[in-house]
């Protein structure tokens, strides 16, 4: 805000019972309104602070992105999918997660294109979103167009190509990233795993557990409570840390989607 002084504002607008003063007020009227001052206000101080209250200020960065789920504390474990780098996610799980993640990422004003066998899983959510004109698209597997991603219209591409995804035509790059689906632990998962960011796990077999174990490098805790998991619930690895995750649905969600399941 800047602020006019009491001098200046008797100056422009001319002093009382002086010749043209009326003039001189109008003029000096259009002269700040054209300058981009409106009305003289309260007097109040100039809007500044000195450099050592500039430390003072301090503004979240990194915690933006799509709720997951809570974490162990019943902490909001946010995953940050629109990035202006390559991000690769696996998700070996369920078609529910895959789903609800694939939702609020376009909640959030990310556009979603879903590579699939099983167009018929997806459709529901389509419609649901207003018959794709509202940031979801369905293709057949490997017919996915180029998104067109930028910062801002960031791309979800989520593929949900079964055991064996083929290599896509659609790759991760600047604000596009690539979320593949595997139901199980499959021969194309080590290769898939070795590619990503961020790794999620929900139940799977003991001996599934174990490759994993081979694959990832996983504690022996972890690899034993995997076959336990409960349904909703998803550990996260990332680069240089591991979190266990529960995927808590909304009304509307449930609605859509019906409750957290492991099995399609």
């Amino acid at each position: 805000m800047t602020v006019i002084g009491t001098t200046h504002a008797a100056g422009a607008y001319g002093a009382p019972g002086t010749p043209g003063g009326a003039s001189s007020a109008g003029e000096g009227l259009r002269g700040r309104l054209r300058a981009g001052f409106g009305l003289i206000g309260p007097r109040h101080g100039r809007h500044a602070l000195t450099v050592d209250q500039v430390d003072s200020l301090t503004l979240p960065i990194g915690d933006d992105g799509v709720v997951i789920g809570v974490d162990g504390e019943g902490q909001s474990a946010v995953l940050g999918l629109n990035r202006p780098t390559p991000y690769d996610i696996v998700l070996i799980g369920g078609l529910w997660t895959a789903q609800v993640l694939a939702l609020r990422a376009a909640a959030t004003g990310a556009r979603v294109a879903v590579e699939t066998g099983r167009a018929q899983h997806w459709m529901q959510m389509v419609h649901a979103m207003g018959g794709g004109q509202n940031g979801m698209s369905v293709y057949d597997v490997g017919r996915v167009p180029p998104q067109g991603a930028s910062a801002g219209q960031p791309v979800l591409v989520v593929r949900d190509c079964g055991m064996r995804p083929p290599r896509g035509r659609v790759v991760s790059g600047p604000w596009q990233a690539i979320l593949t689906l595997l139901p199980y632990y499959s021969p194309v998962a080590p290769r898939l795993i070795r590619q990503a960011r961020l790794v999620g796990i929900q139940r799977v077999s003991p001996d599934e557990a174990a490759e994993l174990e081979r694959t990832m490098a996983l504690p022996r805790a972890d690899v034993e409570t995997l076959p336990a998991l409960h349904d909703g619930v998803t550990l996260w690895c990332g680069d240089r840390d591991r979190q266990y995750v529960v995927t808590r649905p909304t009304d509307a969600e449930i609605g859509l989607l019906g409750t957290p399941r492991r099995m399609d």
